[in-house]
């Protein structure tokens, strides 16, 4: 069964960093692209970033190009994301998602609040 943990939420301050970590098991990890997604309080979905399975292509949603960055390592099946220069409009349950966009299966998702 295909499994996906977040981890690395929690509250920040506006201008500060986090890294947030996704775990996989369960699937062929090194085979597929992988998403993070963000859901807003009160709002949808939205695809922040992606990455194809070699990791030599990414995607960043214009709202965060620039301060967010979405790494993988296939060795440990984890895939990341490092969010600098953090904006309360970040502020979100963050999810891992199979896949390239923001339909594949996801986790539980990991919260972040940006505040001061």
């Amino acid at each position: 069964e295909a499994q996906l943990v977040e981890s690395g939420g929690g509250l920040a301050q506006p201008g500060g960093s986090l890294r947030l970590s996704c775990a996989a098991s369960g699937f062929t990890f090194s085979s597929l692209s992988m998403s993070w997604v963000r859901q807003p309080p009160g709002k949808g979905l939205e695809w922040v970033s992606g990455i194809n399975s070699g990791a030599t292509y990414t995607f960043y949603a214009d709202s965060v190009k620039g301060r967010f960055t979405i790494s993988r390592d296939n060795a440990k099946n984890t895939v990341y994301l490092q969010r600098n220069s953090l904006k309360p409009e970040d502020t979100a349950v963050y999810y891992c998602a199979r896949g390239w966009g923001p339909g594949g299966s996801r986790g539980r998702g990991t919260q972040v609040t940006v505040s001061s």
